[in-house]
């Protein structure tokens, strides 16, 4: 086993090697095209093997019980998608075309020829009251109109559907840049669909929205389909951190 050391000589290498990034971070702004291309490439280096370690690190050293979706009152079911309750066999896709898919319910979706979108799965810091894994999407040049990612509802979601029922997200993400997320709702019944947009919170870490399925256009139990899109404005250059996402259906209150 090699452990790495922590003389006096490894501390000054890393402060070092920590004041070169964040000198290059404070002067991106100003530094010649040449010597910015230089260094972000060395930074996504850099980045994957750091992401790697601390994806290890964090399947080794946190609790290995994923704390469930919070309830709201009279939920009959609740789900949190693949990429944040379970470690995917493949943590990171580069060049992502759109339709490729991450985990069996997760799907990404855009119009950018230049296809310079990673997804990369993250693992959150240990708590009871976020999932064990985040979803990162990070885009570069981006030449499209839109960018979503697309979160395939399962069965039991649409088992007995009413119009009776309110579907809630739950939602805990960051931006770097300015820019809103919204979340669209999608029904499918034979050739006939609804769609249900709402925009998630600005300015929040964590938001809610719900779909009041009284105010759709078709009849919820005939649903074959269903599926949630979450929408990225202005993505190029960007990266939106998905902390969470959890998914789940209750009954409105009759009056």
């Amino acid at each position: 086993m090699v452990e790495t050391g922590d003389s006096m000589l490894d501390r000054a290498l890393f402060r070092r090697l920590v004041r070169h990034w964040a000198r290059a971070a404070r002067q991106a702004e100003t530094a010649r095209p040449q010597t910015l291309h230089r260094q972000a490439t060395h930074a996504r280096l850099l980045r994957t093997h750091l992401d790697r370690l601390i994806l290890t690190a964090g399947d080794r050293l946190a609790p290995t019980d994923a704390p469930a979706p919070a309830r709201a009152h009279n939920t009959d079911w609740h789900w949190r998608p693949e990429p944040w309750s379970r470690r995917m066999d493949r943590p990171g896709l580069s060049d992502a075309a759109s339709g490729t898919r991450f985990g069996t319910d997760t799907a990404l979706f855009h119009d950018c020829p230049r296809r310079e979108v990673i997804l990369r799965q993250l693992r959150n810091p240990p708590s009871r009251d976020i999932a064990p894994f985040a979803l990162s999407v990070d885009v570069y040049g981006f030449e499209g109109s839109f960018l979503s990612l697309a979160l395939d509802l399962p069965d039991e979601a649409l088992a007995g559907l009413r119009r009776a029922h309110v579907i809630r997200l739950d939602c805990s993400w960051t931006s770097e840049q300015p820019g809103a997320v919204y979340a669209r709702l999608n029904l499918r019944q034979g050739p006939n669909g609804e769609r249900i947009l709402r925009q998630l919170p600005e300015g929040q870490s964590a938001g809610t929205v719900e779909f009041d399925l009284a105010y759709a256009d078709l009849d919820p139990a005939r649903t074959e389909q269903g599926w949630v899109d979450l929408i990225v404005e202005r993505p190029e250059m960007n990266q939106v951190l998905f902390r969470d996402i959890a998914l789940s259906r209750r009954l409105r209150a009759e009056v």
